[in-house]
């Protein structure tokens, strides 16, 4: 139970930074937690909300929200998200598994690769 508050708190942390903490969770609840890719994708969706609304506060009084470009994709990712969720729900676990370590591979080459 402490490892997992200590996660959720570093990765809190990341998130609020912008960081990607979302994606470390992820990799500890099903790497080191021994929990599913799915469950694990649905405690991250329920991890996300309060996290983001902390860091959409802050960031909204800093004056760092342009709410011209935020309105148009906020509405195209909630339907994305919609459509890939299902997806998401009707792919087998071991596939789910490999597009997420893809994903994870394309992110970090191209953090390495970029200025």
């Amino acid at each position: 139970m402490v490892i997992a508050a200590l996660v959720g708190f570093l990765t809190g942390v990341l998130s609020g930074f912008g960081v990607g903490g979302g994606t470390l969770l992820m990799i500890y609840l099903v790497s080191f937690a021994g929990m599913g890719q799915k469950a694990a994708q649905g405690i991250n969706l329920i991890y996300f909300l309060p996290c983001s609304a902390a860091a959409l506060v802050s960031h909204i009084k800093n004056g760092l929200v342009d709410k011209k470009v935020a309105l148009p994709a906020i509405a195209a990712g909630s339907v994305s998200t919609l459509a890939a969720a299902l997806l998401a729900t009707a792919i087998e676990t071991t596939l789910l598994k490999k597009i997420f370590g893809v994903f994870l591979m394309v992110v970090g080459a191209s953090e390495l690769i970029r200025k």
